[in-house]
């Protein structure tokens, strides 16, 4: 194991993103659920402001950890076209998942946002924070989505990823920062003694931690 906890991989991860502490112009943005905590340490660490970006993985229709895409606020859809055509979906299957998705990503806005207006990212730093990349479906949904709002740069950082993935990852940002690219990979779940689902309340809380405006969960 390489991590015990998204807390601590948060905190390992944070010390490689040093250079960009105490800078006006940084945003650290979560990917929801499981990279809230990751980014949680890094925005602390950097004494940097703390937001959430939503994003759906649109997981193959019984084998849904397998992402076949993603889905971003925005209206952004990300496909994987290697996974789709080996498997052999159908353009309705892959309606539903993404119908599916896009009525849970709209909870979660509603859950975390109760009303609060996305931040500005024009010329801005953001830095997008997961708990680790495997196919990389999400973060590049998410990377398509901040793009469109003009930042000054895009800086992908997770504790751990798969080595592809990393790769090709960094031909589409302006950085990216990973502690480990371990071979053979198997999955983001294996680098981690403990891996639990993150829950909605736990997102809140360490949004008001963070000082981002955000309700209680009941």
């Amino acid at each position: 194991m390489l991590f015990q906890n998204r807390t601590t991989a948060g905190q390992a991860l944070a010390d490689r993103l040093l250079a960009y502490a105490n800078r006006s112009d940084v945003l650290v943005l979560g990917l929801p659920r499981g990279g809230v905590p990751v980014a949680f340490e890094v925005a602390q660490a950097l004494h940097a402001p703390l937001d959430v970006f939503l994003v759906r993985k649109l997981g193959v229709p019984g084998q849904e950890e397998l992402a076949m895409g993603a889905i971003a606020s925005g209206s952004i859809k990300v496909l994987n076209y290697d996974i789709i055509e080996t498997l052999h979906l159908s353009e309705a299957e892959i309606d539903r998942v993404t119908a599916r998705q896009q009525q849970e990503l709209e909870r979660r806005e509603r859950l975390y946002r109760q009303n609060r207006p996305f931040p500005q990212l024009r010329d801005r730093t953001v830095i997008l924070v997961d708990d680790g990349l495997a196919t990389g479906a999400t973060m590049r949904a998410a990377v398509k989505a901040i793009q469109l709002q003009q930042p000054a740069a895009i800086v992908v950082a997770v504790p751990v990823a798969s080595p592809e993935t990393q790769q090709e990852l960094a031909t589409q940002v302006d950085e990216i920062v990973c502690v480990e690219t371990p071979t053979p990979f198997y999955s983001v779940g294996s680098w981690y003694a403990e891996f639990p689902q993150t829950s909605d309340t736990q997102v809140c809380e360490l949004l008001q931690q963070a000082g981002t405006v955000a309700s209680n969960v009941s």
